[in-house]
């Protein structure tokens, strides 16, 4: 452990950092922190000039040195919403007969909307039909139609890609359930596919008009939280880290990123524009229903653990640069120089002092 010469009245605090525009990235601790400290320190605690190492008053406040997880955070401006949106169109030109209230939720299996008294039923997957399915047929879309019909309750084929005569049957089964035509093959205007169960938007057709063309507008029906990220912070953010989102009311919610971009997208005209990635994050615990809000998302960007620190309110500058805390030990005092470290909740992490000293933390 080194001591050093006290603090000159002359030490100056590092400038302010300007801060940044309005609702972009906010950071705890940091620079900006770290100058208002030592500039109170410097004040507070100033020598005499002679270099000697006690000092000469007893410090109006202290504070240990401690073993912690130092964790630093960065908050940036979110959407909450139900993530992307699905548009469904009719291949048909019967006539809309039903259609589902908007914010309706929809499963597997039920219909989506009608065509001349006809359900169009959602199956699960991620591959839109383009061919009618029929005996014979194989490939990747008539798998899916046999997972789903398995998914149903169906039995009787192999799920497979081919289409065979135990494939028909089912598909006459699950038709005449529906109250449909039984023919045993299904057009690509049959069935509606979304990759899971959706939320019904925006109605873009009303009863009695044609069913070719745009019906409906639909999502998801898991909350998430968009962010458009600047690219100069995307090393922060991964897939599976940890975010807690604060809803408009101020409760906070927990997240888990979902995705990163990988495709940055220019914003605003002239001088004025920035380029972002899209991060998606998930939301549990959601006690309110807000189908679109603006959020602050934190997100956890490093983490120490297992430091020393000191708040940062204990850190002096010292005569000859650097940092340094005056160590209080009964009622005499000295000053031991640090090296400093993660700035984080109002506290520092430092080295060059043991665990469970007391420094003082000047007012």
């Amino acid at each position: 452990m080194t001591q050093v010469k006290e603090p000159s009245l002359a030490a100056r605090a590092l400038p302010p950092r300007r801060r940044r525009p309005l609702r972009t990235l906010a950071w705890t601790g940091g620079a900006a922190l770290l100058a208002a400290a030592v500039a109170a320190a410097a004040l507070g605690f100033g020598g005499n000039g002679t270099g000697t190492a006690a000092a000469v008053r007893t410090p109006p406040a202290t504070a240990k040195v401690t073993r912690t997880t130092l964790t630093e955070t960065e908050t940036v401006d979110g959407t909450l919403g139900y993530g992307d949106t699905l548009a469904v169109s009719g291949k048909s030109q019967g006539t809309i007969t039903w259609l589902p209230d908007e914010g309706a939720t929809i499963t597997r299996g039920h219909g989506v909307y009608s065509v001349d008294a006809d359900r169009r039923p959602l199956l699960y997957g991620t591959m839109p039909l383009y061919r009618t399915l029929q005996d014979g047929v194989e490939g990747k879309d008539v798998e899916l139609l046999e997972r789903n019909l398995k998914a149903l309750g169906y039995t009787g084929f192999d799920v497979d890609d081919t289409f065979t005569w135990a494939t028909r049957e089912a598909v006459e089964d699950w038709q005449d359930d529906l109250g449909l035509d039984v023919t045993g093959e299904v057009r690509p205007g049959d069935v509606v596919i979304a990759d899971g169960p959706i939320r019904v938007g925006e109605l873009k057709k009303t009863l009695g008009d044609t069913a070719s063309g745009p019906v409906l507008t639909a999502t998801g029906t898991a909350r998430e939280v968009l962010v458009n990220l600047d690219v100069a912070d995307e090393h922060l953010v991964r897939k599976g880290m940890k975010a807690t989102v604060e809803l408009p009311d101020g409760t906070e919610v927990n997240g888990r990123i979902t995705s990163v971009g990988k495709v940055a997208t220019e914003t605003g005209t002239g001088n004025d524009t920035t380029t972002t990635v899209e991060v998606k994050i998930s939301v549990s615990g959601l006690k309110k229903s807000y189908d679109s809000a603006p959020v602050d998302v934190t997100i956890v960007s490093d983490q120490r653990k297992g430091v020393l620190a000191v708040p940062v309110g204990a850190l002096l500058a010292l005569a000859e640069g650097g940092y340094g805390v005056q160590v209080v030990e009964g009622s005499a005092t000295h000053y031991v120089a640090v090296e400093t470290g993660m700035f984080a909740d109002g506290q520092v992490e430092v080295t060059g002092v043991q665990e469970g000293m007391t420094v003082a933390v000047p007012k």
